[in-house]
């Protein structure tokens, strides 16, 4: 049996895998300092947006809510805002209508193209009248 430590770190290696990050997992310290032989493990609190991304990933919704992805019938990029009737709802990272989408027809979008994504959607706001 592995110790709560060990735990604590398996489970955090295979959250980040899943794109979810727990600010405040950890060994629950009163239980830690107690005789028993397995502390508890503290889950601690995180913000909604990755609640919901947790949620997904336990759903076993693929991909997650949350991530980034992209159309590969056209190169869009977008974020998985839901996931309904067996469509993928995709927001586009530029802005824009949300899209349906097939699940296969996603794939995990490239950190740098998400960025450039992002950094288009900034220059665009910039230049827009007021």
């Amino acid at each position: 049996m592995q110790s709560t430590e060990e735990v604590v770190e398996s489970l955090r290696l295979a959250l980040r895998g899943a794109g979810v990050v727990l600010p405040s997992l950890g060994v629950d310290p009163v239980t830690g300092a107690g005789d028993e032989p397995f502390a508890l493990v503290e889950l601690g609190r995180c913000n909604v947006r990755v609640a919901e991304r947790l949620a997904s990933v336990v759903r076993g919704e693929r991909p997650p809510l949350g991530t980034y992805v992209t159309d590969v019938r056209d190169g869009r990029i977008g974020e998985v805002r839901g996931h309904v009737g067996g469509s993928v709802q995709v927001r586009p990272v530029v802005g824009g209508r949300e899209w349906d989408c097939p699940p296969e027809s996603l794939e995990p979008a490239p950190p740098e193209e998400v960025l450039r994504a992002q950094v288009r959607r900034v220059n665009r706001a910039r230049r827009l009248p007021c």
